[in-house]
């Protein structure tokens, strides 16, 4: 369990093709604090430490994971965003983020507004009903808040901080990002389902 609190960023080192999984070096400065067989979230997606070698480690995505997420996109010199899990009794500054991203948006715009930033992105309308007006979303890892909820699109607002401190000041028009939809409302949604049956 995260928060969407980005605490660090890594740099993908070397990518490993193993049948239909792919193992990732990476480079991080918190390598030093993790163990072997702790969860962290890679640009939201969970992902398990297999190995330490000072301040680079090892992870692997299986196909499941590749099919629904950016990862098989990643390659030598991507920045991945990183959150160690939730302590309990630590402060949530953030919402609850699983790591399981539900599927990839699009950018379809970055505007600077002087001061800040605006990403629209879309996202398959199947999903319509898990993304409200100033609800919570989970991009690339990243706690956020939705607003201009469409069927298909929502925008979100990013401060300087963020921006500087994690991997979407590369996000480009076109470029695809992870989605974690509210772990609460999907919850909400199903009970609402098995009630209506």
């Amino acid at each position: 369990m995260f928060t969407g609190i980005i605490e660090s960023t890594g740099i993908v080192k070397e990518v490993i093709s193993r049948g239909s999984n792919k193992t990732f070096w990476l480079s991080c400065p918190l390598a030093n604090d993790f163990r072997v067989d702790q969860s962290v979230s890679h640009s939201g997606v969970c992902l398990t430490v297999e190995e330490i070698r000072g301040s680079d480690y090892r992870v692997t995505a299986i196909d499941e994971t590749l099919q629904k997420t950016t990862l098989g996109s990643w390659e030598t010199g991507t920045e991945v965003n990183i959150e160690r899990s939730l302590v309990l009794g630590s402060r949530l500054d953030g919402h609850f983020v699983q790591g399981h991203v539900d599927t990839t948006g699009k950018c379809i715009s970055r505007v600077d507004k002087q001061g800040s930033w605006e990403f629209e992105l879309s996202f398959p309308d199947k999903f319509t009903s898990l993304v409200i007006e100033k609800g919570s979303i989970c991009i690339n890892g990243i706690s956020l808040t939705a607003f201009n909820v469409g069927k298909d699109r929502l925008t979100v607002a990013i401060i300087p901080y963020t921006f500087e401190h994690t991997n979407l000041k590369h996000l480009n028009k076109n470029n695809l990002v992870n989605l974690e939809f509210d772990m609460i409302g999907k919850y909400i949604l199903r009970a609402k389902d098995n009630a209506s049956r």
